[in-house]
């Protein structure tokens, strides 16, 4: 269930990316001790320029070990072993669910691209698998789910 930050989840939020959020966000998937997993990103900043990358992975833990696991070859690994028009139609959803969030009112730039703003194939482990985690019929995020399981 979507729920507005708190001041704590602002905080660690913040301490996760390295910075403030420039965004509005909503909390979407939470760990085990209430700390925010994933964030939903207003698809536009206050400033109205586009923000593509719809869910955001903040769980450091789960980031260092896609980062670790993007280090030894696994956006090709994934771009290899996922179906390609899967990953298409993966792209296809995600910007279609990020779009409806768009105000109908707005007449300014507009987010493009699919998953982490990418247009084809598989640029972000990490975006790909914080839309899985939030629910998203991903299938580069269900390879990261399989991927992590069996490095533990």
């Amino acid at each position: 269930m979507d729920k507005e930050p708190t001041e704590e989840d602002l905080v660690f939020v913040t301490e996760s990316l390295g910075r403030k959020p420039e965004g509005l966000f909503t909390v979407v998937v939470r760990d085990e001790l209430d700390n925010p997993r994933v964030i939903r990103n207003d698809p536009l900043l206050a400033n109205g320029r586009p923000m593509p990358t719809l869910y955001w992975l903040v769980d450091p833990l789960i980031r260092s070990k896609i980062g670790t696991l993007e280090s030894q070859g696994g956006v090709k690994k994934a771009e290899k072993e996922c179906d390609s028009n899967s990953i298409k139609e993966a792209h296809k959803r995600y910007s279609k669910e990020r779009d409806l969030r768009v105000p109908d009112s707005y007449t300014g730039p507009k987010p493009s691209g699919g998953v982490g703003g990418t247009r084809k194939g598989v640029k972000c482990l990490h975006a790909h698998y914080a839309w899985f985690l939030a629910g998203g019929k991903d299938p580069v995020g269900a390879w990261v789910d399989k991927a992590l399981k069996e490095t533990k």
